[in-house]
């Protein structure tokens, strides 16, 4: 009970800071400057562009028609813990911009879109470790991947390309797409920085007596395949399996969370992988 409760705050105080940290970001970079990260918030930032609407309140008004599809395609935790992130960083956004009156601190565009790329990439990468999502584009390429096939990765480039070279033609200005294109990029490597280190991948070597339970998590809750190995304890002289499987890094927390959940004396060895060849990976190019 207390590592549960332990295991919620803990969740709690991550999502606390990645509001935190949207919320500066937000208010005093990316609004002030009309900075499109891409996905829905970029959709957001857009109509604030030509209808000063309240950032946060657009997000989340934008976000409902993504969600009901959502809802019934992905499992209710997941959809449940994106609309409390979602809501949570939203009005957070709101707060910093409209209440307490953040406003920019630079007028060099160059620096802003750094700063804000920092941030933002901080405040997602604390609340993908918590396992919550902001929705917007990560929901819709999870469900471009259900739908057609296509990577989650490949799906949220998708999105976020469209929106942002939108701006260039919303805002009439063809420096307003490479600003956000910089935003985008910077905030995804703060991301990769902030959930598991620069790496693309990573592969799970797994023993344990709940093979079964954790190889149904690999494919129906992650989306992964992998091999189950035949295998002998040199201790014990036994006869086994192990599970052996790449995943992406966002995927590394749920499935070590899932593993010390329905067994906690199983043994993994987590090793970093640079280069995956296969469906759902990209390879490196020389």
């Amino acid at each position: 009970m207390k590592s549960k409760l332990k295991e919620y705050f803990n969740q709690i105080l991550l999502v606390f800071l990645g509001c935190i940290l949207m919320g500066v970001a937000y208010s005093l970079f990316i609004i002030p400057h009309h900075f499109v990260p891409g996905g829905v918030s970029g959709i957001a930032i857009i109509i604030n562009f030509f209808f000063i609407l309240l950032v946060g309140i657009l997000i989340i008004v934008l976000n409902l028609p993504i969600f009901l599809i959502a809802a019934r395609q992905m499992g209710k935790g997941f959809v449940f813990r994106s609309i409390i992130g979602m809501v949570a960083s939203s009005l957070t956004i709101d707060f910093f911009y409209e209440v307490l009156k953040l406003r920019s601190v630079t007028d060099n565009k160059i620096l802003a879109a750094i700063y804000g790329g920092i941030l933002l990439g901080a405040a997602l990468g604390f609340i993908f470790r918590a396992r919550y999502s902001t929705g917007g584009s990560d929901i819709i390429g999870q469900i471009l991947n259900r739908t057609s096939g296509i990577s989650v990765g490949f799906g949220i480039l998708i999105v976020d390309f469209f929106v942002i070279s939108a701006s260039g033609i919303a805002f009439k200005n063809l420096e307003a797409p490479l600003y956000g294109y910089l935003v985008l990029f910077i905030s995804s490597k703060v991301i990769d920085l902030v959930l598991e280190g620069i790496n693309y991948s990573k592969m799970a070597i797994i023993v344990s007596s709940k093979n079964d339970q954790i190889e149904q998590f690999i494919l129906n809750h992650l989306d992964r395949s992998g091999t189950a190995l035949k295998s002998r304890s040199l201790y014990l002289s036994r006869e086994g399996e192990i599970i052996l499987t790449v995943i992406h890094k966002k995927q590394l927390i749920s499935l070590r969370n899932f593993i010390k959940q329905v067994d906690p004396d199983a043994f993994v060895v987590i090793n970093d992988t640079y280069d995956v060849l296969g469906k759902g990976f990209k390879s490196k190019k020389l």
